[in-house]
């Protein structure tokens, strides 16, 4: 994991990882597969258990951009424009472009495809990490409430702060903005706006973050959105290349979701091995 200040909390999903397995029904793991889960699974018991906490945590902002393209510096103008927002006054480097980047998937997918964006619900997020792009989610839907929900929350990072602490500090300001840990299969709640940036849908990546395959059931997350997405709700996904959104586009149909339209993002702020996918699903 990166230890310079900000990308040493920059921990979230939407880091890439190749798919390399398919799922199947029954989920069938190799030994080694087996071995590094239950590795993951002593380490994530144990830091759930203990809950280390200091203070929220609160990144050194960087003020000023560097190492950018030009056509990168032109379109953080603009979204800057657009959005009344700059969050290098707020966070490192690693961060801002972050953000920027998510901003931008999702003001080019909703303008490309001539959607309206719906705005003053109530938002949930899943598998938010440490909800570094709270903010983001915030300035876009401009929602009644926002909640980011993650299966783990006391992760410690190589400064001493735990995820816990860093979400803390994400969201500090942010009016009607919660970080929840829980495991987001069992959460019962209606809500307008679901978001889920590169869900797990393949074994691979939950062993790539460190986490045991006990937290991985696909099947049972999507029938979640599914039954928690109010009438008339919509649930934005966005996956990591076609492969992968065509095996959570599967999961999707499987519990009933409908398929909205799915756009690829041509041109990402940040080079990604592979063009992220937004897709729209209502229940």
């Amino acid at each position: 994991m990166p230890t310079t200040p900000s990308a040493a909390f920059h921990s979230s999903r939407e880091s890439p990882a190749p798919v390399t397995d398919l799922p199947s029904p029954t989920h069938h793991y190799s030994l080694g597969q087996r071995c590094r889960s239950l590795y993951h699974e002593l380490g994530y018991r144990l830091s759930e258990r203990v809950r280390w906490s200091r203070r929220p945590y609160h990144e050194v902002p960087v003020e000023r951009l560097t190492d950018l393209a030009s056509w990168q510096t032109a379109l953080i103008d603009r979204l800057q424009a657009r959005y009344e927002i700059r969050f290098e006054s707020r966070y490192g480097q690693h961060t801002s472009l972050a953000n920027y980047a998510y901003l931008d998937l999702l003001d080019q997918a909703w303008t490309s495809t001539g959607r309206t964006i719906p705005r003053s619900g109530l938002v949930t997020d899943v598998g938010c990490a440490n909800f570094w792009y709270a903010r983001t989610l915030h300035r876009f839907f401009r929602p009644a409430t926002l909640t980011g929900v993650d299966v783990e929350g006391f992760r410690l990072y190589p400064t001493g702060y735990s995820r816990y602490d860093a979400a803390a500090g994400y969201i500090a300001d942010l009016p009607h903005t919660s970080f929840a840990i829980a495991n987001y299969c069992e959460r019962n709640e209606q809500v307008d706006v679901i978001t889920a940036w590169f869900p797990f849908v393949t074994p691979a990546p939950v062993l790539a973050w460190r986490l045991p395959l006990t937290v991985f059931s696909p099947e049972r997350l999507f029938a979640r959105i599914a039954r928690n997405l109010a009438p008339g709700g919509t649930f934005v996904m966005v996956n990591q290349g076609t492969e992968e959104a065509a095996i959570a586009a599967d999961y999707c149909r499987r519990v009933g979701l409908h398929s909205q339209g799915e756009w690829m993002h041509p041109r990402p702020l940040r080079p990604r091995p592979h063009p992220p996918v937004a897709s729209w699903w209502t229940a």
